[in-house]
């Protein structure tokens, strides 16, 4: 590993670093999922201060380096966008390539000249997992080009462990964060504006 950065942080200090740059939201937000929620976490702001990426996929390395071991990942995959730079920075601390799959006529898959080696052992790393929908096709994507996904990765986990993507999935922080379907929203909620901040909607 190159450059990597441990802080041994607990769920409050991850936080922590989402409230000091006012991307942990309260509101009415329209989610990628299309499902509804009254908390949102903007990664994006987080990981444009390359001081708090680092510190915080540091951490994230470091759990999953304790239990898959050293020099066993040989690439890191990411779906675009939201995954780009988390990847990246995943990749540089564990001392591999970093290249990411795009979305074609809905699909993932590789451009840009990106290669999976025939039985490359992958690391999937994702900003943000609601439910794991966009981690599956990126897995899939992967594993259709003859690479080997040996685990997942995500800064945050919006359904605190009760998602599968079919591979064991390593999370900074797990938050119980109620998402709703958009004909099922409780009345404080649909009280309030929706708003679709991510990176498909609304800036």
């Amino acid at each position: 590993m190159t450059g990597r950065v441990t802080a041994q942080m607990n769920d409050q200090d991850v936080l922590q670093h989402y409230r000091d740059v006012g991307a942990l939201l309260e509101g009415h937000f329209i989610l990628t999922s299309n499902l509804r929620s009254p908390t949102y976490l903007q990664c994006a702001k987080v990981l444009m201060h390359p001081d708090r990426a680092a510190i915080l996929c540091g951490e994230l390395v470091g759990r999953i380096v304790a239990t898959l071991g050293q020099g066993t990942i040989d690439l890191v995959v990411s779906p675009a966008m939201g995954g780009v730079v988390v990847g990246y920075e995943m990749g540089r601390q564990l001392g591999c390539p970093a290249i990411f799959t795009e979305r074609e006529d809905g699909e993932f898959v590789l451009r840009r000249g990106f290669e999976i080696p025939a039985g490359a052992r992958v690391l999937m790393a994702e900003d943000i997992v609601t439910t794991g929908l966009s981690s599956r096709e990126c897995i899939a994507c992967i594993q259709e080009l003859g690479g080997e996904v040996v685990a997942a990765s995500c800064l945050v986990d919006r359904s605190d462990g009760k998602v599968d993507v079919g591979v064991p999935l390593f999370a900074l922080v797990g938050l119980e964060v109620p998402a709703y379907e958009a004909d099922n929203l409780p009345p404080e909620l649909a009280a309030i504006p929706a708003v679709k901040p991510g990176s498909r909607g609304l800036r």
